[in-house]
């Protein structure tokens, strides 16, 4: 399933097929990782190689329950809307910054910049993550964007853990935040990652034990991004060893990535 956005880069969201298994491929080969080699490098510098290879896009989303927020993100990146201000919200996992820094909009994250100081002044496209870490400053700062852009036809796209209401910033912020577009993010159930990563794994010809994703998902990180990167740092390392993915090769780089 995708959503056409008729935007000026002409995106798709492609949120079921993931496209992060082409980028890495054409990785592994620029680097020549197809050869053998001794000494294995340890599965955590792997996938620390692989992930700038793969930045947040829409591509290598995964919507799980989410289809009816991406499809309102998507009609609010029209040329056609006139609305300002998009926020999304939701527990932590649930890809709010994933989607605020596909979007390619100029990009801040309060919890890192609370005063929003290192915003540009003279932009049209702004997206501004965690708003509930926001400092007095920047609640300022973010108050007179929000007014600047909904006078020049610009746009924010913002993301916080809780809806506007629930926020502990000013009351005029809070209002204009809560002026525009909400959507709730709802995380991936344990099954539905399960799921994207299997089909990951399809999608890259990769043939597992059908015990290898329980045993994957019980002792890596759970976010699909992470997920992702570790299936392709297996594959990698499956080929540097020329031995098929089992699961005493799985036990080999899980201790790897503790030992190293």
């Amino acid at each position: 399933m995708s959503w056409e956005i008729p935007s000026k880069a002409g995106r798709y969201f492609a949120v079921v097929e993931c496209a992060i298994n082409k980028r890495l491929k054409l990785h592994l080969i620029r680097n020549g990782s197809f050869a053998c080699r001794s000494q294995p490098r340890p599965m955590r510098q792997l996938i620390l190689e692989l992930l700038p290879d793969a930045p947040p896009s829409f591509d290598n989303f995964v919507a799980g329950s989410n289809a009816e927020a991406l499809t309102g993100l998507a009609a609010w990146l029209a040329p056609a809307n006139r609305e300002s201000v998009f926020l999304f919200w939701g527990e932590a996992g649930a890809g709010k910054s994933h989607l605020l820094q596909a979007c390619q909009a100029a990009y801040s994250d309060a919890r890192v910049d609370p005063d929003l100081s290192r915003i540009s002044p003279a932009g049209e496209f702004y997206a501004v993550d965690h708003v509930e870490a926001l400092g007095e400053a920047g609640q300022i700062v973010l108050f007179n964007l929000i007014n600047r852009l909904r006078a020049s036809g610009g746009r924010l796209l913002a993301a916080a853990e809780v809806p506007p209401l629930r926020l502990a910033l000013r009351e005029d912020l809070r209002t204009r935040l809560g002026s525009g577009l909400l959507y709730r993010l709802q995380p991936l159930s344990d099954a539905e990652k399960l799921a994207a990563l299997a089909e990951q794994a399809r999608m890259r010809g990769l043939v597992l034990p059908p015990e290898a994703f329980s045993y994957l998902f019980a002792r890596a990180p759970r976010d699909m991004r992470s997920l992702a990167a570790l299936l392709v740092a297996i594959d990698r390392y499956s080929l540097e060893q020329k031995r098929p993915i089992t699961l005493p090769l799985l036990r080999e780089v899980m201790q790897t990535s503790v030992t190293g």
